[in-house]
């Protein structure tokens, strides 16, 4: 018999304003406590040093979390320049200090020259996999492996503000960028190492920073209502799959879907992932693939 989870059966995503200092995942276990969600996961864990935005998925969203592990992400980043430390960021230990002698003008051509399809190599303080273990755990125990550099895209890259020994600037990637290398290949670049001070999310996929909350509102929001109060906080499941192609099924097709068969559409794309509705009520019914002969497969459906 399977066991029953605790808790309430609650749907949605939250769009989390993680404060630093703690976990993704600690944050996460917080919010699950607090609305007394039986499932919740996250969506690309952020460093305890980072910031920003951590969409939550609760109960039947969880299903359609990879859609969003999988979307581009912004970032806002103040590069600190002449000093080099261990996890290149501003928690690792100083490894050494280098005079900044580069002009703004030197700072921000290395800086642009980052955009486009590049190469990195994943710092040996990320979360990356080794035979099992976790590469900034190794990293702990003094172990330094050969990593695999991973191809991803930079789409553009906004400078804000150049100091003496500093950088703010934003950036705009696809999904398992490292920001922390391309400040330590901006150090690289010109002679004087560096890491990353400041490092906040903007926006993840289709989410934008103005929907953000932070855990103190969520706690005020809690105190002054009740679950209600913060389920209606909550975004609809189908939001973390509107980048894709929306198809309305009728209500034969969403009986036959439902069990698992394959289904015709008239209105669909040629093949690909499609978002799937009801067309009678508009209910959210999942994702679907369509096949090579035009019928749409069931790949992750909601339970209503």
């Amino acid at each position: 018999m399977a066991r029953q989870r605790r808790g309430r059966p609650v749907n949605g995503i939250l769009l989390l304003n993680k404060s630093g200092g703690m976990t993704s995942n600690g944050v996460l276990q917080v919010a699950k406590r607090m609305f007394g969600a039986a499932k919740a996961g996250h969506t690309g864990s952020l460093d305890p040093l980072a910031t920003g935005m951590l969409p939550i998925c609760f109960g039947e969203a969880t299903k359609f979390s990879q859609f969003l592990l999988d979307a581009d992400k912004s970032y806002r980043v103040t590069a600190k320049l002449g000093i080099t430390t261990e996890t290149s960021d501003a928690d690792g230990e100083v490894v050494n200090t280098r005079p900044v002698t580069a002009t703004p003008e030197q700072v921000e051509a290395a800086l642009m020259g980052f955009v486009g399809n590049i190469e990195q190599v994943p710092s040996m303080y990320s979360a990356i996999k080794h035979q099992g273990q976790p590469l900034y755990k190794l990293a702990r125990q003094g172990i330094e492996v050969e990593r695999t550099p991973r191809k991803v895209t930079i789409h553009a890259i906004r400078i804000l503000a150049i100091r003496p020994d500093e950088v703010d600037f934003e950036v705009d990637c696809t999904k398992g960028t490292y920001v922390r290398s391309i400040v330590e290949d901006l150090g690289i670049a010109l002679n004087c190492g560096g890491h990353v001070q400041a490092l906040h999310r903007i926006s993840a996929g289709p989410y934008p920073t103005d929907k953000m909350l932070t855990m103190d509102q969520l706690g005020a929001i809690k105190e002054s209502g009740d679950f209600a109060a913060l389920d209606a906080l909550l975004l609809p499941v189908e939001t973390s799959v509107c980048d894709l192609p929306r198809v309305n099924l009728t209500d034969d097709a969403t009986f036959y879907l439902q069990r698992g068969q394959p289904v015709m559409a008239t209105d669909r794309p040629r093949d690909g992932l499609v978002s799937l509705f009801r067309d009678t009520d508009q209910q959210f019914l999942g994702v679907g693939e369509v096949s090579d002969d035009g019928m749409i497969a069931p790949r992750r459906l909601v339970v209503n």
